[in-house]
């Protein structure tokens, strides 16, 4: 799965320009504090490591997505976005190096996950595609930013840097949009897609958190300022009504 964002999806539990939150407990620390923490650090090695396959996988995919490319002109966006993700896993795989961590080791219990979920998702034109992209990536990224908020400084700002959009926002949305324009008949089966890619994106975050001790009980207030059970059906219901925003942006009924 790809991790990405776009401009619709910031969460109440995010900082935007207008609204800054108050920091409080790990949240209010930078890293060598909360690090002390050998609980909170084994979680956030997990979480990086889970953002940087997605990173990889994300430039694969994309590199792969722009052989389905109907003109040059967008074989060329897509690789540039490709290079944008490089960018960001080698972000991730530093720091990794930087806090003591090897990246590989870091990434290799999420590999299976996330190969499966992009097996049994595989697009079969290029505007399933960019749907994908659009649509099924944002889902993971939308639950990182909501975990972000409760993380040390240093780590939060990485995660939220190398979530920021790629540029495939835009372009998905003008490209599937023109398509509909010329076939509405498209419409009706690429909706039917996005349901099935939030379907398959939702049981993959929650197998994959599930799988991992240090990362779960991170998000249920085991450690540093985690979600309670209330709190996480509320994330949920965020990234449910976030989802349902990128189909209208799209013109796709949720």
């Amino acid at each position: 799965m790809r991790f990405m964002t776009t401009p619709d999806n910031t969460s109440d539990a995010v900082d935007t320009a207008d609204t800054p939150v108050a920091r409080t407990g790990v949240a209010a620390q930078d890293w060598a504090r909360a690090s002390a923490d050998p609980q909170y650090r084994a979680a956030v090695v997990d979480l990086l490591g889970a953002l940087a396959y997605g990173e990889l996988a994300a430039f694969e995919r994309l590199a792969e997505d722009a052989k389905l490319a109907p003109t040059l002109a967008d074989k060329a966006e897509l690789a540039k976005m490709a290079s944008a993700e490089f960018h960001h896993y080698e972000k991730l795989r530093d720091r990794l190096t930087e806090i003591g961590a090897e990246p590989t080791q870091a990434m290799e219990p999420f590999v299976a996950a996330l190969d499966g979920f992009h097996r049994q998702t595989a697009p079969s034109d290029w505007l399933e595609g960019l749907v994908k992209a659009y649509v099924g990536d944002s889902i993971a990224s939308d639950f990182y930013r909501e975990v972000a908020a409760r993380l040390d400084s240093d780590t939060r700002d990485l995660v939220l840097a190398v979530l920021d959009d790629t540029g495939h926002a835009t372009f998905a949305v003008e490209k599937v949009r023109a398509a509909i324009d010329a076939d509405p008949r498209v419409g009706g089966r690429l909706a039917l897609w996005a349901r099935r890619l939030m379907g398959e994106a939702l049981s993959q975050s929650q197998r994959v958190v599930a799988d991992r001790d240090a990362l779960s009980t991170m998000l249920v207030g085991g450690v540093a300022d985690g979600f309670d059970l209330a709190e996480v059906g509320k994330m949920f219901s965020r990234i449910t009504e976030a989802h349902t925003k990128r189909m209208a942006a799209l013109g796709l009924a949720a």
